[in-house]
């Protein structure tokens, strides 16, 4: 007599999805959250201005997807859809958003904080075990007051506190561009070199791509200063770049470093595409630091009250712009 076994249904691993910007301060928190709980994980990332990336993530019921660095406003119907198709997500993020789901699918750690960045958001969560990949991610997103004070915790030299700056500033300073090949290197690319070293002093001591990188950064930077001031005001000016791959790349590094060389004024830096329309990067004054976001969302951008921008403004609403940076009331929450 024969037997008709039924064989048990295949029940589908999780998986492990991260993603993220691929700035320093995007990289650096997931490199922080893998350290501390380590998995097997899909990355996916992208440059500086590819926001809507969980539109790329495919999960199945189950999974786990960890996003970091990425505005909750402009993901979410992606996030609406995971969360639905039975996906469970960890949110950290630190821009600005109008109402977080509530889901039991989700777990969401976001703090709009002028005075926070997302990295530092992981470093609470797994009690700075790998504060120095924190550090990373600060002052690669301009908050250096912060990171030196973030700093004091540890037993850094000055020295390596530098080296840290320099290390954020020029992974920052690789997620600016039209696409991978305006870059040194893609970011999921260098995410993958970072991932080895449990510190980043340990990658700086063994990875030469850092000072490759922060030489192109130096002399983009060298090339953005000659560019005169377009437009100016009582309490800001504005920059206007050639369209070029070295503008492309120093955009965000260049309106940080305006902003730190003169932390009483708003600064904007604009770049022209061939197309006509303008990308803009603001930065509300560090002395009053609120009023950029406001600002971009006015013409379909987005981002935090310290540092915002627009994708695509349309040459036709340049005069438009310039007089509502003109008459932006910084530091006014």
């Amino acid at each position: 007599m024969s037997l008709n076994l039924i064989e048990p249904p295949t029940i589908e691993p999780k998986r492990h999805i991260d993603v993220c910007n691929g700035d320093a301060d995007g990289l650096c928190a997931v490199l922080q959250w893998r350290l501390a709980l380590p998995a097997a994980a899909e990355l996916i990332t992208g440059l500086k201005r590819d926001i809507c990336l969980l539109e790329r993530v495919h999960a199945r019921p189950g999974d786990e997807v960890l996003v970091c660095d990425l505005s909750m406003q402009r993901n979410r119907p992606a996030l609406t859809r995971l969360l639905q198709s039975g996906v469970r997500v960890t949110y950290f993020d630190h821009h600005d958003v109008q109402g977080i789901p509530r889901h039991p699918g989700l777990l969401a750690h976001i703090d709009i904080a002028p005075n926070i960045c997302t990295s530092l958001l992981v470093d609470r969560f797994v009690a700075g075990r790998f504060r120095a990949w924190a550090l990373v991610g600060a002052y690669g997103d301009n908050l250096r007051a912060v990171a030196n004070a973030v700093a004091s915790t540890l037993t850094l030299s000055t020295a390596q506190c530098e080296s840290l700056r320099r290390l954020g500033e020029s992974i920052n300073y690789n997620s600016y561009g039209d696409n991978e090949s305006d870059v040194y290197i893609a970011p999921a690319n260098l995410y993958g070199l970072m991932a080895a070293y449990l510190s980043p002093l340990s990658f700086l001591e063994h990875e030469a791509i850092v000072n490759r990188i922060d030489g192109m950064r130096r002399a983009d930077l060298a090339q953005a200063q000659e560019s005169a001031v377009f437009s100016e005001c009582m309490h800001g000016r504005v920059r206007l770049l050639v369209d070029a791959p070295w503008s492309r790349r120093v955009m965000g590094t260049f309106a940080n470093t305006l902003a730190a060389a003169e932390p009483l004024l708003a600064h904007a830096v604009l770049r022209q595409r061939a197309a006509g329309d303008f990308v803009v990067s603001v930065r509300a004054p560090l002395a009053s630091v609120s009023g950029a976001s406001a600002l971009c969302e006015r013409f379909g951008g987005s981002g935090r009250s310290r540092a915002a921008g627009v994708d695509s403004l349309p040459e036709h609403e340049l005069g438009r712009f310039l007089d509502a940076f003109a008459t932006t009331q910084w530091g006014v929450v």
